[in-house]
C-alpha cells in the first residue's frame, strides 16, 4: 500500500492498512486465539472468505505487520506470526476490546477477557507484548 497514501494524517496512514474489520480480526486471532495458519483464520465465527483472507494477509505481509515461513510439521502449509509491527497493534486491540465491552452486547466470557486486559493498564499489555514477541518473533 505504499505510495496510495490520501494523506500524511497519521490516523488516515493506520486506517488505509487496519481500517477495515478484517484485518484487525485477523490480528485479534493471531494475538488471543493463536491462529497461524490460512485454514484456521477461515473458521473464524464472523466467516470471512478466502479470497478477502487471502488479499488481507498479503497487505498484512506487504506492510510488514505479519511474516509468513514454511510451517516445520508439515510441507504444504504455511504459518503466519506477528512482526514487531503486529505486536504492536495489541494496545488498539485493547481499546477496541474494552468499548465494545462497554457498549455493545458482548459476549460475557470474551468481555471478561477485555476488562482484565484494559484493566491491567501499560504493565499488563507490556507483558502480554513480551508474552507475543517470544512466541512470534523467535522464527525471525
Amino acid at each position: 500500500m505504499a505510495g496510495k497514501e490520501k494523506s500524511g494524517c497519521p490516523v488516515n496512514l493506520s486506517l488505509e492498512i487496519v481500517g477495515d474489520r478484517w484485518t484487525l480480526l485477523i490480528i485479534r486471532d493471531m494475538v488471543f486465539a493463536g491462529k497461524k495458519h490460512f485454514r484456521e483464520f477461515l473458521h473464524s465465527d464472523e466467516g470471512i472468505s478466502s479470497r478477502t483472507l487471502a488479499e488481507r494477509l498479503q497487505t498484512l505481509l506487504d506492510e510488514g505487520i505479519v511474516t509468513r515461513h514454511d510451517d516445520p510439521n508439515h510441507k504444504l502449509k504455511t504459518v503466519y506470526q506477528l512482526a514487531q509491527a503486529g505486536i504492536d497493534l495489541l494496545p488498539v486491540l485493547v481499546s477496541l476490546g474494552d468499548w465494545g465491552n462497554r457498549y455493545r452486547p458482548a459476549d460475557p466470557r470474551l468481555g471478561a477477557i477485555a476488562k482484565e486486559l484494559a484493566g491491567g493498564g501499560p504493565k499488563a499489555i507490556a507483558r502480554m507484548k513480551r508474552k507475543l514477541a517470544s512466541e512470534h518473533l523467535a522464527a525471525e
